[in-house]
């Protein structure tokens, strides 16, 4: 048999010039696939002051990272220009979301167009049969479908941010890193010669080179003053503008008090912020809309639910009512600082149903109360 006859498939991997996707694009070379690696140019770098512990991608040297990685493995590199469309479908929504009071998770809306959408048909458009990346989940065709699953190392699991990926997308996704833990990928990449085998990860949002949104926001808009107030309407003080502040905050509001007091509610239409003790920063009940399921259909009535409200949250059982591309969700435990603008993603055991965008907190909604069908029960 010659080395033709081995070959797999052509994939494009997305290399961020980090260790996972690097491994990534090695164990596809090792396993007979024909790679080639595909990096997103998404942003100008700005010249700003990085704290030491602090690294961002989507810096030239995480570009030139990963053509080293792709040049020591003997494939080729591409860069993609994407800079308008990240700005158009990444940033200027994370601006938007801020001003209305909301917490969005850029790295959602950079999965679902940037990489998802804009670089899985671009690859098609150069023959590529499958797209992979460095995700830390797992794609599994059981029973003639593609299911999106957790990945092994619950430490590491990025099957949250991946929610909206259904049937057509996981049929050309691979993730190979998936299977593995964090400390297994790095032994990897030091097995195989890999100049990033060391390089940090990198944290909180890429476009943010110090890890603060909030003086990246002040250079987008300006912001509008009003009040904050306590959960009887009086006013307790100032604000400097409500995109800069999120469900649960407890320091920056420059209020004098007896106890903590944290942001309960952002009332967007008033310009101000409702502020109280933390036990108002508890609820048993949302609603979320934009809801996608993988399989393209919503779970049987019955089935076991289990639904996280943020990336690192665990998960908890919950009664899922579905409308729809709308549903409310009420969990049996009540869940701290549910935020809207922030994703509620939706497992059975180790695999992801779905999920959507948290619009609201609705305050106490016993479960005779939520009348939309179908309804999906949650289990311990």
């Amino acid at each position: 048999m010659n080395k033709a006859d081995l070959v797999k498939g052509r994939v494009a991997v997305a290399m961020s010039g980090g260790v996972d996707s690097s491994v990534a694009a090695a164990l596809l070379v090792r396993q007979g696939y024909q790679v080639f690696g595909v990096t997103m140019h998404l942003m100008t770098e700005i010249e700003t002051e990085i704290e030491p512990h602090h690294h961002p991608c989507c810096r030239t040297e995480d570009v030139n990272d990963a053509a080293q990685v792709c040049h020591r493995l003997g494939i080729p590199h591409y860069v993609l220009n994407f800079e308008p469309l990240f700005k158009e479908y990444v940033i200027n929504p994370f601006y938007a979301e801020y001003a209305r009071g909301r917490t969005p998770n850029p790295c959602l809306a950079c999965n679902r167009e940037m990489k998802f959408h804009f670089l899985l048909n671009k690859m098609r458009a150069l023959g590529a049969d499958y797209l992979a990346t460095g995700h830390y989940a797992c794609v599994d065709a059981i029973g003639g479908g593609h299911h999106l699953l957790k990945g092994i190392d619950p430490a590491k699991d990025q099957s949250y941010v991946l929610y909206m990926l259904g049937e057509q997308e996981l049929s050309r996704l691979l993730l190979p890193v998936g299977r593995y833990t964090k400390t297994e990928v790095r032994r990897l990449a030091a097995e195989f010669g890999l100049p990033v085998s060391t390089k940090p990860d990198s944290q909180e949002i890429c476009f943010l080179p110090d890890g603060d949104y909030r003086p990246y926001l002040e250079a987008g808009f300006t912001s509008s003053p009003g009040d904050i107030v306590d959960t009887d309407g009086h006013v307790l003080g100032r604000h400097k503008g409500i995109a800069f502040y999120t469900i649960g905050q407890r320091r920056g509001m420059g209020l004098s008090s007896s106890h903590p007091l944290y942001v309960l509610e952002i009332e967007a239409a008033n310009n101000r912020l409702v502020v109280g003790p933390e036990g108002g920063l508890y609820s048993n009940c949302l609603q979320a809309s934009a809801i996608s399921w993988v399989s393209g259909e919503a779970p049987l009535p019955g089935n076991k639910i289990w639904a996280r409200i943020r990336y690192h949250s665990p998960e908890s059982p919950a009664t899922i009512r579905t409308e729809g591309d709308t549903a409310l969700v009420h969990f049996d435990q009540p869940q701290r600082a549910i935020a809207p603008g922030q994703a509620v993603v939706f497992y059975e055991g180790d695999v992801v149903l779905g999920g959507g965008t948290i619009d609201s907190i609705v305050k106490d909604t016993p479960r005779e109360r939520i009348r939309k069908v179908p309804v999906v029960t949650a289990g311990p």
